[in-house]
């Protein structure tokens, strides 16, 4: 009878599941490749309510990597040429009343943490209807609130970016160098008018929630907004400008900015060192190699991003500034210091519905972790690749990519280290 019970609740899940993906959920943005380029979450309606409604998705991404690495000291690990471990999301968006949607995100698989746990969700709502018809109409006709524990709005590389095994959206396999993605508890109100777009919003600051108050804690919450303009000016061109803002002047808050993935890095194992017990020097490497955070504890940071689409021509590129204000009495006074980011993204999107591409990206970061500090720590990256749209859902995509570590600054396993090699990834998105 239980065997009997049992494939009964399964075949209904599944009758459910399969079914209920026709769908049409409000103010959505579609996990395939209609997406692509799809920032902000429209604020015009394009789905009539038509009730309560489930929506079970998915992302499974899989690595081939072949990369070899150096430093000064010689004393990286061997890299071979082999599968990285896969990684999978289980995604819920669910529609629970007109103008109010839901989304749940579950890291199945990832690098950096063996066992299955929430990433984040919110609620968005697009009208005020739930507390009286009509309620602030003419002002939700172009607003959508947002809240809840998840990634936040600040810059636009989080929507092309790889959100463990969401890597549908970015046309190559790693995120940016400086990767500014953190999940957070949010509001946020969003403004979307004939191309103009204003987003306001506050986070507590903090990636590990906890009401736990001691004489270290000294919490602020983040200040952060965007300004842009987003409009297709006819058939081929398309241009975008944003720039935002992310402010934290507490000293056990706002460092979670460039580190706030815990998924793990998209390069495995790279700029791990070996022990070397004769010298005393344990291994070294974590899950997060390959990309930069300052941890500035104080942090400001800038972001201004260009997006232009002409034709089957596509740019978008980042100008960002992040710098630290606290200053450290031990031993001496010595205030933080400031990092630059740069980066550009060329596409060219051919075949039949452009489910083809070729492009390359170039991507540096350079500053100082202090402001007495003699030299810059630069760091840079240049990727070329292309992938295939096999289906909707199913995106294979190649690069190779190539990053060192300029300048006297770095120190231990970082002092002229490097790798290079290339990637081949398989996305799937539904």
């Amino acid at each position: 009878m239980r065997k009997i019970l049992f494939k009964a609740v399964i075949f209904s899940a599944i009758t459910f599941t399969v079914t209920g993906q026709d769908i049409h959920l409000q103010n959505w943005r579609p996990n395939d490749r209609r997406g692509l380029n799809v920032f902000e979450a429209p604020v015009s309606d394009t789905a009539g309510y038509t009730g309560f409604r489930v929506r079970l998705g998915g992302d499974f991404a899989m690595q081939f990597q072949g990369l070899d690495q150096s430093n000064d000291a010689g004393n990286l690990v061997d890299l071979g040429t082999n599968f990285n471990l896969p990684s999978a999301n289980l995604n819920l968006d669910v529609q629970l009343a007109d103008g109010m949607r839901m989304h749940l995100k579950t890291y199945l698989s990832s690098r950096h943490h063996p066992e299955a746990w929430i990433k984040g969700g919110h609620l968005l709502v697009s009208n005020l209807n739930f507390i009286s018809p009509g309620f602030l109409e003419g002002f939700m006709e172009y607003a959508t609130i947002s809240i809840g524990l998840d990634e936040f709005n600040y810059g636009d590389a989080h929507f092309r970016r790889s959100d463990n095994a969401r890597g549908i959206f970015n046309p190559f396999v790693g995120n940016y160098i400086m990767d500014a993605f953190a999940t957070e508890a949010f509001g946020e109100i969003t403004l979307q008018r004939n191309g103009f777009l204003a987003v306001i919003g506050l986070t507590n600051g903090k990636l590990n929630q906890s009401v736990v108050v001691n004489e270290n804690s000294d919490n602020k919450p983040s200040f952060y907004g965007k300004l842009g303009f987003d409009r297709q000016i006819d058939d081929d061109l398309r241009v975008r400008l944003t720039g935002s803002w992310y402010i934290n002047t507490g000293t056990t808050t706002g460092t979670w900015l460039y580190g706030g993935d815990r998924a793990g890095s998209r390069y495995f194992n790279v700029l791990h060192s070996l022990a070397d017990p004769v010298a005393g020097l344990p291994a070294e490497g974590g899950s997060f190699d390959g990309r930069f955070n300052s941890r500035f504890t104080k942090l400001t940071a800038l972001q201004v991003n260009p997006f232009v689409k002409y034709g089957r021509i596509e740019f978008f590129g980042i100008l960002e500034h992040a710098n630290g204000s606290n200053e450290f009495t031990q031993p001496v006074a010595d205030k933080e210091g400031a990092f630059t980011q740069l980066a550009g993204e060329l596409l060219y999107r051919f075949g039949r519905d452009e489910n083809f591409y070729v492009g390359g990206r170039y991507n540096t970061v350079s500053g100082k972790m202090r402001e007495s500090a003699a030299d810059n720590m630069v760091i840079n990256r240049f990727n070329i690749g292309g992938g295939w749209f096999m289906t909707q859902n199913v995106l294979t995509k190649i690069e190779y990519v190539n990053q060192s570590y300029k300048g006297d600054a770095w120190a231990g396993r970082f002092a002229g280290a490097g790798f290079s090699g290339f990637v081949l990834e398989a996305v799937i998105g539904f």
